[in-house]
């Protein structure tokens, strides 16, 4: 009876072993999907439509997120843009808005949306994502080390941004969020948006 009792307890404790190790594994794969920087943006759209560019002048293709995203979502996108002019807007719901701009066969965007970035005084920057064509960035408010600083001023402000450029047809376009930026969940889903874009195979 105490030898049947002693297997029955080893069994169990392997049993815990295995089920730990398996949901280890689970969670490492979970965690591929994301960037070093814990940011969400792989290329699992199950919460996304893809939302077809061409009707308003820009021959691509882009993921948007849909009703079931959770961020107040709609289920048809609004396309603010006038004929003739070089900026969108991509409104899905409240919370989520992307803006385009064509800067034509300037193919240096990226870089001196970094270099205005790095003269903001009040301001700290720091990089998720830094790439050639696509940075993503936590912007901070500082709240000391400045003389012009209040004495008063306190809880530190952090927003989140996005900022890419893709050739498309020859023309350079420019994706990114708002000035004022976002929490870091509504970064993501425009990230994602963003690294979807695929120019339409033109005859």
């Amino acid at each position: 009876m105490k030898s049947l009792n002693f297997k029955f307890t080893l069994f169990s404790t392997l049993l815990v072993i295995l089920v730990f190790s398996f949901s280890s594994c689970g969670d490492s794969k979970k965690e591929d999907t994301t960037s070093g920087s814990g940011l969400n943006i792989d290329d699992d759209y199950y919460e996304f439509q893809g939302f077809n560019l061409k009707d308003f002048d820009i021959p691509a293709i882009i993921m948007l997120p849909d009703e079931t995203a959770n961020i107040g979502a709609s289920t048809k996108p609004e396309v603010i843009h006038a004929e003739d002019d070089f900026k969108w807007e991509i409104i899905v719901g409240q919370n989520y808005h992307l803006l385009i701009d064509d800067w034509g066969d300037y193919t240096d965007m990226v870089e001196s949306r970094k270099k205005e970035l790095k003269e903001l005084e009040f301001y700290k920057i720091n990089y998720l994502i830094d790439d050639k064509d696509f940075i993503l960035y936590e912007q901070e408010l500082k709240v000391d080390g400045s003389s012009k600083a209040s004495s008063t001023v306190g809880i530190p402000h952090k927003s989140y941004h996005v900022y890419a450029q893709k050739v498309i047809d020859g023309v350079t376009y420019v994706f990114r969020s708002r000035d004022e930026g976002y929490e870091k969940l509504i970064i993501e889903l425009i990230a994602k948006s963003i690294k979807s874009v695929k120019p339409l195979k033109t005859a």
